[in-house]
């Protein structure tokens, strides 16, 4: 969402019965006084299943969501000893965010809502803890 004007949204719970829990992400666009939009998509839990599924980026491939800033959006779900790895280019800053289950990251232990600011590292690497794990990963200019 682009939003600062023109736009206007509300998040609930259509369930009377089941708790919600959600993260609402706030990522400062790349330029001020942007056209207001709004973009939703549905992401399969197959499409993200074993590795980093690209949800959002600035330029919008493969099928993401557009976004207005430098900044590439990746969703995994990875079963127990299950391992994905990312490149993290020089200049570049990542952000995990544990959204289910426990995993570890470059060697340290992570659990459901934690988040980790990464600075000074090349190569990430997550090894999920158990099963259905679920996390966020921002590769940040």
């Amino acid at each position: 969402m682009t939003a600062g004007g023109g736009i206007r949204h509300s998040e609930y719970n259509p369930s009377k019965a089941d708790p919600l829990h959600f993260y609402q992400i706030w990522i400062l666009p790349e330029k001020e006084d942007l056209a207001p939009g709004y973009e939703q998509k549905m992401f399969a839990p197959d499409d993200k299943r074993g590795k980093l599924n690209l949800v959002a980026s600035n330029d919008a491939r493969d099928g993401s969501l557009k976004i207005n800033q430098d900044v590439c959006v990746f969703d995994s779900i990875l079963n127990e000893g299950e391992a994905v790895s990312y490149d993290l280019t020089e200049k570049r800053y990542g952000f995990l965010q544990v959204v289910k289950g426990s995993l570890e990251l470059n060697g340290e232990t992570l659990r459901a809502s934690d988040g980790a600011a990464i600075s000074a590292e090349e190569l990430l690497k997550i090894k999920a803890l158990g099963n259905g794990t679920e996390f966020i990963l921002f590769d940040l200019a």
